[in-house]
């Protein structure tokens, strides 16, 4: 969970099948979409509000705007052999 998302309560909780179904619902309704929070909102179920998912859809730009940007460093995976991968 991002520190966006822990700061905004117990309210705003998703469980891993409203994530996927968050996921889903964004392959389905485009940003060209009418009414695309509600109908996501709807997707996703679970008394999410249009709101809800418009602000949920608004970390999820910010988290990965953080991560292209390189504000995560990448792991440092070891092998099985235990040799530490550098790629």
């Amino acid at each position: 969970m991002s520190s966006s998302q822990a700061s905004q309560g117990s309210a705003s909780s998703w469980t891993a099948k409203q994530n996927k179904a968050f996921e889903r619902a964004l392959a389905v309704y485009d940003k060209d979409t009418p009414d695309r929070w509600s109908n996501v909102a709807k997707a996703v179920g679970g008394n999410k509000t249009a709101e809800d998912v418009k602000r949920h859809y608004e970390v999820l730009i910010h988290d990965i705007m953080f991560i292209e940007s390189g504000g995560v460093p990448f792991p440092n995976y070891k092998t099985t052999r235990g040799r530490t991968n550098t790629n």
